[in-house]
């Protein structure tokens, strides 16, 4: 009964924002209060720092054989790499170089990311990022919609509107949901149980949003769920509320498999889904329930006897891809300006 609550929640928040509703029904208006006001608290406990973020955009594995592969990395803190002091350890960086190793090709990849973006500033991110043709866009946004007043359904029709408009011109999208808020130090009970709620309930109506809109999600818990709580001190950056190199390198291994997937470089043993491995075809709102509560979880859509909807809606397949080892990061190659990234020369 307990999942069915939460697939209906999760359905209906997506339904929401799909609709114009209001949405803070999932947790109900007095509990989003309390998390607004205690959240500016929280805020202010986890503080800023004061030097900028490396930027990633560049060129990896420059000279490799075949045509480049264009990355557009949008989003928020997480996706610039927030509290690291090495271009090499953003999760831009480690991210490309993962590319680059796994596909055989060079990347170039731009970064648009922004510290403190909510879903509201995906639209601009995006209007950046599409003069530059990316193959493919990696979007995490999501946490600072909880921990600001965005309105829930609103967050999810933003999420959706981008993730149509990168789709329309034929940019491949892969979607990092919103992380699990509840192994925050500086957030403190009984404000930490509503964060972590509101923000797999986020996720998985993000999930919905994302599959609906022809892309494909990731569950990103991994990045502030179990394995960050064990270690803390290594996985967790200085302010407590931002990973570190650590925790960066372990978020871009999340995605590396589901972002090789979209730009069409599977591995073999990868290809078909494996039902000891929890893979299989469910409906959407099931799927997106579980992936909130599984960190690396990925959702696609796909089709059962040709049909892409049953009677609980979208058909979906859930996959927990296999992680790679972890690459040798490299710094990006900045000789040549953004506007001109096509495909470097060999040597």
């Amino acid at each position: 009964m307990d999942c069915v609550g939460k697939v209906g929640a999760a359905r209906k928040l997506a339904a929401a924002a799909a609709f114009g509703g209001g949405g803070l029904s999932v947790l109900g208006a007095s509990l989003y209060g309390v998390l607004s006001a205690q959240a500016r608290l929280a805020r202010m406990t986890i503080g800023t720092l004061d030097d900028p973020v490396p930027d990633a955009t560049g060129w990896y594995g420059k000279g490799r054989p075949g045509p480049a592969i264009k990355v557009a990395l949008l989003g928020d803190s997480s996706a610039a790499g927030y509290g690291v002091d090495k271009v090499e350890e953003t999760p831009g960086a480690c991210l490309a170089s993962g590319l680059a190793e796994r596909s055989d090709r060079p990347i170039y990849l731009r970064e648009f990311a922004m510290v403190g973006a909510e879903s509201k500033h995906l639209s601009a991110q995006i209007e950046r990022a599409l003069p530059m043709g990316p193959d493919v866009a990696v979007i995490l946004i999501g946490a600072n919609d909880v921990t600001h007043k965005a309105r829930p359904s609103e967050s999810v029709r933003q999420l959706e509107q981008g993730v149509r408009r990168l789709r329309e011109a034929g940019v491949e999208v892969v979607v990092g949901t919103c992380p699990d808020l509840g192994t925050i130090e500086p957030i403190a009970p009984p404000l930490r149980q509503v964060a972590r709620a509101w923000s797999r309930r986020l996720a998985a109506a993000q999930t919905i949003a994302v599959v609906e809109a022809g892309a494909r999600s990731v569950s990103l818990g991994s990045v502030l769920g179990p394995e960050f709580a064990a270690s803390p001190a290594v996985l967790f950056g200085p302010d407590k509320f931002h990973p570190s190199a650590a925790g960066y390198a372990s978020l871009a291994a999340v995605l590396l498999p589901s972002v090789l997937a979209a730009v069409g470089v599977v591995p073999q043993e990868d290809v078909e889904p494996e039902a000891f491995r929890g893979e299989g075809v469910l409906p959407i709102s099931y799927a997106a329930v579980e992936a909130a509560h599984t960190p690396g979880t990925e959702i696609d859509g796909t089709e059962v006897a040709g049909s892409k909807r049953g009677t609980r809606g979208r058909w979906v397949l859930l996959r927990h891809r296999r992680r790679h080892a972890e690459p040798d990061v490299e710094a990006p190659d900045r000789t040549e300006a953004p506007e001109r990234a096509t495909e470097p020369a060999n040597g």
